[in-house]
């Protein structure tokens, strides 16, 4: 990556680097240690990675938001429209 120093084990952020930190946390295989290292090569191995972080997320008790209810009826959708009608 262009301008990401690859050295420090923190973030821009100041945050730790997850894999860093994840490769201390479990005890992994050569092909895990290699994709932490130099990043996934292909679709599935990017799935692995993301599966890797989710660990170290659950690990770290680090929950995604919820995403917001963007749900609606046509009976609202109908009523929202009638301003508009002349």
């Amino acid at each position: 990556m262009a301008g990401v120093s690859t050295e420090s084990s923190e973030t821009s952020q100041g945050l730790p680097d997850w894999r860093e930190e994840y490769k201390l946390m479990k005890c992994l295989n050569k092909r895990q240690m290699e994709l932490l290292d130099r990043g996934p090569d292909s679709l599935s191995a990017s799935w692995i990675l993301m599966a890797m972080h989710n660990d170290w997320k659950r690990m770290k008790g680090i929950k995604d938001p919820e995403p917001p209810d963007c749900q609606s009826s046509l009976k609202e959708w109908e009523e929202s429209i009638k301003k508009y009608e002349n």
